[in-house]
């Protein structure tokens, strides 16, 4: 038995069964706004089919597309309607405080970030997490609070809008290349992208810390999403590179709300 995390993001859903902060299994689909509740229920019933265990004790989402939140409200209402579920939200309670002049506009994905990091590693810290329509920076003071971020543009979603706009240029593959100095068009669009997100990183990391006053090895870095192997190793500010740091986030709702 275990919580079933859901991480519904613009380009990609993260979903992981998680047990007292342990993932012990997980998955990555598309965000489709045109698919169904019903469609949703069919692909979380075949998914936890083969997970070690296939029931769970509780469900817990955060969501950054409304279209597809609307959905899955109706999914649960219908196919998991014997299951303890927490859709993060304005007005549920997360447990870290959020000092942002709009709190109700943060997304609940950065709020889970920012909890995760404050109870796992403790402040200051800030979180980079790794997305393929956005790149968001969640910062936490030594009091334990979220103090606000960035956002970027995303790796995939600035290299396909390169490829599309650009007349002699074309979708590559994103992979890191072998030299930041490309010897051909294909490396030198994955250099750009893979070593100009690194730099660009860098560059908001060390301009936070600076805002924070806090010395730099007393602010812990974390990496997050699907997207950080990419360019963790090439980004000299992390100190950790933690995957699971928004299902963890939702755990620690969950428990508190339940």
């Amino acid at each position: 038995m275990a919580l079933l995390a859901a991480d519904i993001g613009n380009s990609h859903t993260v979903l992981g069964l998680v047990d007292d902060g342990q993932v012990r299994a997980d998955w990555r689909v598309a965000t489709e706004e045109r698919r169904t509740s019903d469609e949703w229920a069919v692909l979380l019933r075949g998914l936890l089919a083969d997970a070690p265990a296939g029931d769970v004790d509780g469900i817990a989402v955060c969501a950054t597309v409304p279209a597809v939140l609307h959905e899955w409200r109706e999914m649960l209402a219908r196919h998991f309607a014997g299951v303890p579920t927490v859709v993060v939200e304005p007005g549920v309670r997360t447990g870290i405080p959020v000092l942002m002049d709009n709190p109700r506009e943060v997304g609940s994905d950065r709020i889970m970030n920012a909890l995760a990091a404050a109870r796992d590693y403790g402040g200051p810290a800030i979180v980079v997490d790794f997305r393929g329509t956005a790149t968001t920076f969640e910062v936490v003071n030594e009091q334990d609070q979220y103090v606000g971020g960035a956002i970027a543009p995303g790796i995939e979603i600035s290299l396909e809008a390169l490829g599309r706009r650009g007349a002699q240029l074309r979708k590559v593959e994103l992979a890191r290349p072998r030299s930041v100095i490309a010897r051909n068009t294909v490396e030198a669009l994955q250099s750009g992208m893979v070593f100009g997100v690194a730099s660009q990183v860098e560059g908001i990391v060390g301009r936070m810390i600076e805002e924070l006053g806090a010395p730099v090895e007393d602010v812990t870095v974390i990496a997050t999403g699907y997207l950080a192997p990419l360019v963790v190793d090439d980004c000299r500010c992390f100190t950790a590179h933690d995957p699971w740091l928004t299902l963890r986030g939702l755990e620690l709702v969950f428990a508190r709300n339940r």
